[in-house]
């Protein structure tokens, strides 16, 4: 092993290391807190000066990152925020966590990440590991952000060390954090491994190396992948038991019963958040490079993509029951996150459902205890009070399951309620329309 690579081994163990984490969003900020925990000296960059400002003020923006410990953080010298990228040159190790979206053509838009490898590449030095969380195609560290770092002539494993490790954040998940979230990592050499590994041991509980960079890349895809697949299949089970007139949550709660082979998802009015809509199209789109059609992925996406309109139509079936059309109708939309519990709109099929009813003549509103305020394309909406707006509503929709909803009185507040995510269980009412 390089001498550089002990001294920065050395350095890390003994947490004389600094830290720079570039991008302070959902992945970033709880990153820089842990990290800060555990030891390290740690400098959040992004462009964004309300976060920047925010971090510095010991503010937290993430629901899952309590303001004290960042305040503490801030207060002890080890956590600070800056939008000056020269200060790059100061850390041992540099993580990339920045958004990784879908172009307009469902291609992979890898702005950030070439942007992130650019600033570091032009203040690098000896020495330095820097490690990609962001979510992308397998390949992507060795093919692009590799050559981008070769550029300054350093060698990788010896002048430099680079690695790649997904991002394994579950908002809202009371029991799993980034701590005790076990760590992947895959280095471009053996050494890169190492050091990256001696880097994560300060923050995560389980560290689990694999050989190489696109291993950890395709690992992250997979677990997507897994999650939008069974999904899809879950949901088209759902679809089926609609016309036979089964009730699909009856099936899959006796289904779980079953103590080996069998494995419970459930259906939904759609994918949301940044993760399990958009990564499984990153390995579709790698794979079409190689003259291959992803077609588990396809499917998946081609149903779970179609379960908006389908609870659009329940909605209207709801309101023809009732002798009243879509048009001119109060729906309320109860939950507009893409989960429970959590305040993130990203990608949330409650979007879709308010623009196809709207579309549709509807008078739309919603209600969410975590979103104030919601942007629909042109028109601004804001969280309405739960139970009058419920019983001014024709038809109440419940996207998302937040947990300090109380079902029971929704319910007999409501005209009619469809339930896409089962929420009203235990409740037997036939104002009641499940998906």
């Amino acid at each position: 092993m390089s001498e550089l690579a002990t001294r920065l081994e050395e350095r890390l163990r003994s947490g004389e290391a600094r830290l720079g984490t570039l991008g302070l969003g959902y992945v970033g900020l709880p990153l820089s807190v842990e990290f800060a925990t555990g030891g390290l000296r740690v400098t959040g960059f992004d462009l964004s000066r309300e976060k920047v400002d925010a971090v510095n003020r010991g503010e937290s923006y993430i629901k899952d990152v309590p303001a004290s410990r960042v305040r503490a953080l801030v207060d002890e010298g080890r956590l600070r925020a800056s939008s000056d990228f020269d200060l790059l040159g100061e850390c041992d190790a540099v993580i990339i966590c920045v958004p990784t979206p879908l172009g307009k053509t469902k291609d992979p838009d890898l702005s950030m990440v070439v942007d992130a490898a650019k600033a570091i590449a032009h203040r690098l030095r000896p020495g330095q590991l820097v490690v990609l969380e962001s979510t992308t195609y397998p390949g992507t560290t060795e093919e692009l952000i590799l050559p981008i770092l070769a550029g300054k002539g350093l060698g990788v494993g010896e002048g430099f060390f680079l690695a790649f490790s997904p991002e394994r954040v579950d908002p809202g998940n009371a029991r799993y954090n980034t701590r005790n979230t076990p760590k992947i990592i895959g280095g471009m050499t053996p050494v890169c491994t190492r050091v990256a590994r001696a880097l994560y041991a300060r923050a995560i509980d389980t560290v689990i190396p694999v050989s190489s960079t696109q291993t950890a890349e395709m690992v992250k895809l997979l677990e997507n992948t897994f999650r939008s697949v069974n999904i899809g299949l879950v949901n088209e089970v759902a679809l089926m038991c609609d016309r036979l007139g089964v009730d699909v949550w009856e099936v899959i709660e006796a289904a779980a019963s079953k103590p080996f082979g069998f494995m419970p998802f459930f259906p939904g009015p759609g994918l949301g958040g940044h993760c399990i809509p958009i990564d499984p199209l990153y390995l579709s789109w790698k794979l079409k490079t190689l003259n291959y059609r992803a077609r588990f992925i396809e499917l998946a996406g081609e149903i779970n993509s179609a379960m908006p309109e389908h609870v659009c139509e329940r909605v209207a079936q709801a309101l023809n029951d009732r002798e009243k059309s879509v048009k001119g109708s109060r729906v309320l939309v109860l939950g507009v996150t893409y989960k429970r519990d959590v305040d993130d709109v990203r990608e949330s099929p409650a979007l879709d459902i308010l623009k196809i009813l709207e579309g549709k003549g509807a008078r739309v509103g919603y209600n969410d205890p975590y979103v104030p305020e919601l942007q629909l394309d042109r028109t601004a909406l804001r969280s309405q009070e739960l139970l009058p707006a419920v019983r001014g509503a024709d038809v109440v929709v419940i996207v998302t399951d937040h947990s300090a909803y109380p079902y029971r009185e929704i319910v007999e507040a409501a005209p009619v309620v469809v339930d896409t995510r089962n929420a009203t269980r235990g409740i037997r009412s036939p104002k009641i329309l499940k998906i």
